[in-house]
């Protein structure tokens, strides 16, 4: 018995860092905003990030900015709308005329920081790291 709810805890876990069923197979980018990690997939015109860092109690509100930051960033795209949960959330892509916009490489890890100066509010850098 004891085997067996290991096993299952086991599955449950594994499935925890698994992207939605639209946006399976596709490659992830590694994106770090403001102490959030995000696997970020990119399919027409929706992207998903799933954070897969611990944090504490984290609400969705916090979560949901880092994640649309995060979309937009590899999406090279506006991000209109964020929707899910603290752990998968799934954003509306406004490319314009352009869907393949992306400007980082699946695979690579990023971290974003906010760009401390005069009129620069919301704008963020990423660099590889």
């Amino acid at each position: 018995m004891r085997t067996l709810f290991l096993i299952v805890v086991s599955l449950l876990l594994a499935a925890c860092n698994t992207p939605g069923p639209h946006f399976r197979g596709l490659p992830a980018t590694r994106v770090t905003v403001e102490g959030s990690t995000f696997d970020v997939r990119v399919r027409d015109r929706l992207a998903e990030a799933l954070r897969i860092n611990p944090e504490y109690a984290p609400g969705f509100g916090p979560i949901q900015d880092r994640a649309g930051v995060a979309m937009q960033q590899v999406s090279g795209c506006r991000v209109t709308e964020v929707r899910g949960d603290q752990a998968l959330a799934t954003g509306l892509l406004d490319c314009g005329t352009d869907p393949w916009k992306r400007t980082m490489t699946p695979g690579v890890h990023y971290e974003c920081r906010a760009v401390n100066a005069p009129g620069a509010q919301g704008v963020y850098r990423c660099d590889p790291i």
